[in-house]
């Protein structure tokens, strides 16, 4: 019997449990929401580090709003998830109100939950069968992480050095999604020792991230083409096989006819199919060149920037 019901626990952690990629970004997220909490608290002598703080609490309740959204409306029943597992929490916990950020904690519970009694060997071989989501989820969640931290690490770094130009959060969020996605205008930049290796770091960190984005659009894209160029090869497959069939059925004194128009259409099939691969390979290749091409060219702005600096 308790093997029965175990069974049957995991059978419902399963429903219940979206991505994995999604569900331990969503999770990790959470934690980090917590933590700041703390953080609001270490840093309250410091205006500029709370503005900081108080935008990525913003985004976080973004992204909690949107995570409460997709579940209650996906979920099999949406007013056992809203009651019984704690979606008035979810709701709760993701309007931009102090009080109630500690309702994120029934998020991490929950991820935990789902996670373990599904069982780690299955997290684990979901997220190997999954990368494409996986490296997903785990290029936002470094971009966070980047965007949070090095925003307060520069501005640490910064905003007392003498001829600074990052002195405000608004300077240093700007001056980091700059550095990240590669831009680099040039309008703030560190002056300090401490500031420049911090900068460094997110420019090795954002040529990271954009190089792994870049791949997976790439992996998407012509995944789906090759996905379709495989049904139409399966669907032309299953048109000879059907003309074969046909021919063997058909009478002795036409038997001969049957096959060899079967042979030439089969023939013109698979000639069809070998030009449709090629075009195919060659389209790939050059999509291959130029997304080459693109990654060389945002490396050398960066070299560019840095000589610049």
């Amino acid at each position: 019997m308790s093997k029965l019901s175990r069974a049957e626990r995991r059978e419902a952690a399963r429903a219940e449990l979206k991505d994995t990629a999604y569900e331990i970004f969503i999770g990790v997220l959470s934690l980090l929401s917590i933590a700041n909490i703390v953080l609001v608290f270490a840093l309250a002598d410091d205006p500029a580090m709370q503005t900081v703080l108080s935008v990525m609490n913003a985004l976080f309740s973004l992204i909690f709003l949107g995570d409460f959204i997709y579940r209650i409306v996906t979920a099999k029943s949406a007013s056992a998830y809203f009651f019984r597992y704690f979606g008035w929490a979810d709701l709760l916990a993701s309007l931009p109100f102090p009080q109630l950020k500690i309702l994120r904690l029934f998020r991490v519970i929950r991820v935990f939950r789902l996670l373990s009694e599904v069982g780690g060997r299955t997290v684990w071989n979901t997220l190997v069968r999954d990368r494409a989501d996986s490296a997903l989820m785990t290029l936002l969640l470094m971009g966070v992480f980047v965007l949070q931290f090095g925003s307060l690490a520069v501005l640490l770094a910064e905003e007392d050095v003498e001829g600074a130009n990052i002195t405000t959060a608004s300077d240093a969020l700007w001056y980091t999604v700059v550095t990240i996605s590669t831009v680099g205008y040039g309008d703030h930049y560190p002056v300090s020792q401490v500031g420049r290796f911090i900068g460094v770091l997110i420019i090795i960190v954002g040529v990271g991230i954009f190089g792994t984005f870049t791949g997976y659009l790439a992996n998407a894209f012509l995944g789906s083409k090759g996905d379709e160029e495989g049904a139409d090869a399966t669907g032309a497959a299953s048109d000879i096989e059907s003309v074969d069939d046909e021919a063997l059925a058909a009478p002795a004194a036409q038997g001969v006819a049957a096959g060899a128009a079967s042979g030439a259409v089969a023939a013109g099939v698979r000639a069809s199919e070998e030009a449709d691969e090629r075009e195919a390979e060659e389209d790939r290749d050059a999509r291959i060149e130029q997304l080459l091409a693109q990654s060389e060219q945002a490396l050398a702005e960066v070299r560019d920037l840095l000589a610049r600096k």
